[in-house]
Parts: C-alpha cells; sequence; structure tokens
C-alpha cells in the first residue's frame, strides 16, 4: 500500500461521521461516495445521494469536505456531487442493508 493508498483509506474512514439525517448511517456504508483520490495535498471527492432533489445535500457535501479536512495530509477539499450513475439500493454495504430491512436476494 503506499502513502497515497493509505490517506486514501484514512480518508474514507474520516468520512463515515457524515451521517444521513433521513437514513441515519454514514455515508460511505450507504454507498454515497463513489469516488476519493488524492493529488499533492488535495482530496478530490465524488460522491452522490438518494435524489437530485435530496434537501440533505449540501449539509451531506459540507460534511464530507469538513471532515476530510481533519485527515493529516489533506491541505484542500474538492468534492463533486454526481448523479450518474444514480444512487440504488444495492450499494448499501451488507451490515447497513440488514439494519434497515432490507431482504438479501440469491
Amino acid at each position: 500500500m503506499t502513502a497515497n493508498d493509505d490517506l486514501v483509506t484514512q480518508i474514507r474512514q474520516a468520512l463515515k461521521v457524515v451521517i444521513d439525517p433521513e437514513l441515519g448511517h454514514n455515508i460511505v456504508d450507504l454507498g454515497f461516495v463513489y469516488d476519493v483520490s488524492v493529488d499533492d495535498g488535495v482530496a478530490h471527492i465524488t460522491m452522490t445521494a438518494t435524489t437530485r432533489g435530496c434537501p440533505a445535500a449540501s449539509f451531506l457535501k459540507e460534511g464530507v469536505a469538513n471532515s476530510a479536512c481533519l485527515v493529516p495530509g489533506v491541505e484542500s477539499v474538492d468534492v463533486t456531487m454526481t448523479f450518474d450513475p444514480p444512487w440504488q439500493p444495492w450499494m448499501i454495504s451488507p451490515g447497513v442493508k440488514a439494519s434497515l430491512g432490507f431482504a438479501e436476494v440469491n
């Protein structure tokens, strides 16, 4: 694992403090974080929300920027909100799916 990979892992871990107010779980386990990369101390984070009209989208985006900035080695954060691809329930981690009552389909 490179230092950059370790930094990406630390950022993803830091983002777990950002909780979706409607679903009550962190945005990483909900599958809202599509990509994290770091270039010369700048964290680039691509994320989504449940829908385009999600009233919490700006709150989530701000939480992502604030949380990622706390990671040592991150000098600034660029957060991009996208809806391509649109978020789908299958993107949720298995443990969170179970707590939300989603049945596993085999």
